[in-house]
C-alpha cells in the first residue's frame, strides 16, 4: 500500500513539475518580447523616428475614419458624436446645480427622519483657495442639518489655514475646528475630526474638493427612502485651479460590487455611512495611510445592511501636483497600503493563500489570484452540429493548453450530417475514452435544450458552457474561472472572449442595451490593448450576466435554477440562466484573466448582426419573450451598467 501511494506521489509531482515547466516557457517568451519591445523603444533609432511614425499614425487614422464613416460627412457625424459626448459632459457640473426655485424646494423639504450629517475633513497646509472653495461647497448645502469637522495638521508656516477656518466658524455654528498640536497623517488627521463629529452619518470629504450643492439632500432620500447606512456617488476629476467645469475624468460607477470594489477601489467618493458602523472598528488604520479609504470602505460595506448609490456626479475631486488624481506616483505608498487593506479584508472572509499583483491599467487596479481549494472534476460541456474543424481546433487546444488536468469533455451530438463528423467523434473517443465521450440530442436545434442534456450526462461538481466555434488562449483558463466558482456567493463566471483580430467580442453581458432592449455586451470590439472604460477591462468584476459560449457554474446551482430555459431556444439563454441565478442571490463574475478566440457564429450564423427573415422572427419571439419575464428588472435597470451611459452603444458613451 505504502509503495502505492509513493508511486502515486512521484506521477503527480511529474506532472505538477511538467505544469509549472510550461508556464515558466510561456512567461519566459512573453518576458522576450517584452525585453525586445523596450530595446526597440529604448533605442536611437526609434527616437529619431518619433516624428515620422506620428505622420504615418496621422493618415492611418484619417484613412480608417474616412473608410468608416465616409468622407466629409461620415467624418462630421463623428465630430457631431464628441460635440454631443462633450454637451453631455457639461450638464454633469455646475449646469446640474439648483437654481433658486430648486433650492428653495430642497430646502424647505421635510423628511420623515432627522438625520445630522458630520462631515469629516483633514486639513494640512492646504491652499487658501481650495480651503475656501471646499468650505463653502458645504455651507451651500440645499441640506442644511450638517457639522463640518476640521482638524488642522499644518506647520507653522501655514497658520493661515487656521485663520482662514476660524473666520467660517465664527460664521456659522456647524463648523467645527480643532488645531492639532502635530500632524498626525491623513488616518490620525481624520481620526481626531471624528472625535469632535456628533452626527448619525458620517461623511469623508477631502480638503482640496467640491461638494455639488444638492449632494447631501441626495443622500438624505437614499436614507429615508432605502433605508440605506452606506451610500456614495459618482465623481468627477477637474483641473486644479478651474472651476468644475474644466472636467479631465467623469466616473460613472456601478451600483454595489463586491468584486469590483476588491480589485479596485471604485466607490472612492463621496462616501457617507451610518455611525453604528463604526462599531467595533475604527475608521481608519493609520498603517493603511495612503489608502485608508479602501480599507474603510472595504470593512464598513461589509457590515453594511444596505450599500446604496447616487448614479450623479456629486463630487468633484481637484487634480493637482501632488495630489493622487493627478498622479499615484506622488504617494506610492499607497500602492502597498492597498494591496495590505484588501489583504486584509480578503483574510477576514476566511480567504488564504491567495495573491494580489498591479495590472497594467494602474497600480491600484488589482488582480486577484485566488487558491483553488480542491481539485473537482469539471464538465465541459459542447454543443456540435458537423463543422469538424472548428471542434477539432477547440478540442486540440484544451487538451493541449489546459494546466488544469482533472476534467471530461462531453460533446453533444445534435443532428450532424457529414461522415467526416461521426468520424472525428470515433477518433476522439478512442484517443482518450475516460476523459471524451459523445452524446446524441435528437431533435431540432434548442442550445438550452442540448446543454441541459449534456450536464444530465455529466460527473462534474462545475459544469462548464463552451462553444464549438472557441479555442482557448489562456493555459490556466479553467482555474481563472474555477477560482470564482468554488465560491458560495457566486453564480456564473464569464470569460474574455476575442475574435480572431483580437477585438473583444465578449466582456461582459448588460441588461437593457442595445436595440432589441434585452442584453448586449460591453466594450465590443474594443481592441484586446484598450483598458477600456475607468480600467475595467483589465480586472475581474460583477456583471448582471456573461455569455454562454464559456460559462462556468457549479452544477449545484445549475441544478438550483433548473438549468437553462428551454423556452429560449437559441438566444437570451444564458443572460436568463444568469438573471435566475442573481435572483437567488448570486453575484455573476467576468474575468479578463481568462482568453479564449471566438470564431462567433461560424457554426450557425449570427441572428442579430445578418439575419434572415426567418431567424430574425425568432429572435424578435425570444426577444419578446424576454422583456415580458424580465421586464420588472429591464425597468430598474442594469445595476452594474451606470443610468448616465448610452443604452445604443456599447463603449460607455453618455446619455446626449
Amino acid at each position: 500500500m505504502e509503495d502505492d501511494y509513493r508511486t502515486l506521489y512521484r506521477e503527480e509531482a511529474k506532472k505538477t513539475d511538467k505544469l509549472k515547466a510550461r508556464i515558466e516557457a510561456e512567461n519566459a517568451e512573453a518576458d522576450e518580447y517584452q525585453s525586445g519591445l523596450d530595446a526597440i523603444k529604448n533605442g536611437r533609432l526609434w527616437k529619431i523616428s518619433a516624428p515620422a511614425r506620428s505622420a504615418i499614425h496621422w493618415m492611418q487614422r484619417t484613412k480608417d475614419r474616412v473608410a468608416r464613416y465616409g468622407s466629409p460627412r461620415g467624418i462630421a457625424r463623428k465630430i457631431s458624436a464628441k460635440s454631443i459626448e462633450r454637451k453631455a459632459r457639461l450638464k454633469h457640473g455646475t449646469l446640474s446645480f439648483p437654481d433658486a426655485a430648486e433650492r428653495e424646494r430642497q430646502s424647505s423639504e421635510v423628511f420623515p427622519k432627522k438625520v445630522l450629517f458630520s462631515l469629516l475633513v483633514p486639513l494640512y497646509n492646504t491652499p487658501e483657495k481650495f480651503l475656501r472653495e471646499m468650505i463653502e461647497s458645504v455651507t451651500a448645502q440645499t441640506y442644511g442639518n450638517w457639522q463640518l469637522c476640521l482638524a488642522d495638521g499644518s506647520d507653522a508656516e501655514h497658520a493661515s489655514v487656521g485663520e482662514i477656518c476660524m473666520q467660517y466658524a465664527k460664521k456659522d455654528e456647524r463648523i467645527c475646528y480643532r488645531k492639532l498640536e502635530k500632524n498626525e497623517g491623513i488616518s490620525g488627521n481624520t481620526n481626531e475630526c471624528l472625535k469632535d463629529a456628533k452626527g448619525d452619518y458620517i461623511g469623508l470629504f477631502d480638503h482640496d474638493d467640491i461638494l455639488h450643492p444638492a449632494a447631501l439632500y441626495e443622500y438624505m432620500k437614499r436614507i429615508c427612502e432605502e433605508d440605506a447606512d452606506y451610500i456614495y456617488c459618482d465623481e468627477t476629476t477637474f483641473q486644479g485651479n478651474k472651476s468644475i467645469d474644466h472636467m479631465i475624468t467623469l466616473h460613472f460607477k456601478p451600483d454595489f460590487a463586491p468584486d469590483n470594489l476588491r480589485a479596485n477601489n471604485y466607490i472612492c467618493h463621496f462616501s457617507v455611512f451610518k455611525r453604528e458602523l463604526l462599531e467595533g472598528t475604527e475608521l481608519f488604520r493609520s498603517q493603511f495611510d495612503g489608502s485608508q479609504d479602501h480599507d474603510m470602505i472595504l470593512r464598513l460595506t461589509a457590515a453594511a445592511k444596505h450599500v446604496s448609490h447616487v448614479p450623479k456626479i456629486l463630487y468633484y475631486w481637484r487634480s493637482h501636483a501632488g495630489s493622487v488624481a493627478a498622479d499615484i506616483s506622488a504617494k506610492t505608498y499607497a500602492i502597498d497600503a492597498a494591496k495590505g487593506a484588501v489583504a486584509d479584508h480578503l483574510t477576514k472572509l476566511g480567504m488564504e493563500n491567495f495573491e494580489i499583483s498591479s495590472t497594467k491599467a494602474f497600480e491600484t487596479i488589482f488582480r486577484i489570484r485566488y487558491e483553488i481549494t480542491e481539485n473537482p472534476l469539471i464538465s465541459i460541456i459542447i454543443p456540435n452540429k458537423d463543422h469538424i474543424d472548428d471542434l477539432r481546433r477547440l478540442i486540440t487546444s484544451i487538451l493541449e493548453k489546459s494546466t488544469y488536468d482533472n476534467y471530461e469533455i462531453i460533446v453533444v451530438e445534435n443532428n450532424s450530417e457529414k461522415s467526416d463528423t461521426f468520424a472525428y467523434y470515433e477518433e476522439i473517443k478512442k484517443a482518450d475514452p475516460d476523459r471524451i465521450k459523445v452524446v446524441k440530442y435528437d431533435g431540432g436545434f434548442n442550445f438550452s435544450a442540448i446543454c441541459n442534456l449534456g450536464v444530465k450526462n455529466s460527473k462534474g461538481k462545475y459544469v462548464l458552457l463552451l462553444n464549438n466555434d472557441t479555442e482557448v488562449i489562456s493555459v490556466n483558463w479553467l482555474e481563472e474561472l474555477l477560482m470564482y466558482a468554488q465560491r458560495g456567493d457566486v453564480g456564473a463566471v464569464g470569460a474574455k472572449l476575442l475574435y480572431p483580430d483580437r477585438t473583444i467580442q465578449h466582456a461582459g453581458v448588460v441588461i437593457g442595451l442595445g436595440a432589441h432592449r434585452t442584453a448586449g455586451h460591453v466594450h465590443y470590439r474594443c481592441a484586446d490593448t484598450n483598458f477600456g472604460y475607468m480600467g475595467r477591462l483589465c480586472y475581474a468584476q460583477n456583471f448582471t450576466a456573461v455569455t454562454g459560449a464559456c460559462l462556468m457554474v457549479s452544477r449545484e446551482k445549475y441544478d438550483e435554477v433548473g438549468g437553462l430555459d428551454e423556452g429560449f431556444a437559441v438566444a437570451l439563454n444564458d443572460v436568463d440562466f444568469c438573471l435566475k441565478l442573481r435572483e437567488k442571490g448570486y453575484v455573476n463574475v467576468w474575468t479578463p484573466f481568462c482568453e479564449l478566440f471566438h470564431y462567433e457564429s461560424a457554426s450557425r450564423g449570427s441572428d442579430v448582426e445578418k439575419p434572415d427573415p426567418e431567424k430574425a422572427a425568432r429572435y424578435d419571439r425570444e426577444a419578446e419573450h424576454f422583456r415580458e419575464k424580465w421586464k420588472d428588472e429591464l425597468a430598474a435597470g442594469d445595476p452594474y451598467f451606470n443610468i448616465n451611459f448610452s443604452l445604443d452603444r456599447s463603449d460607455f458613451a453618455l446619455k446626449a
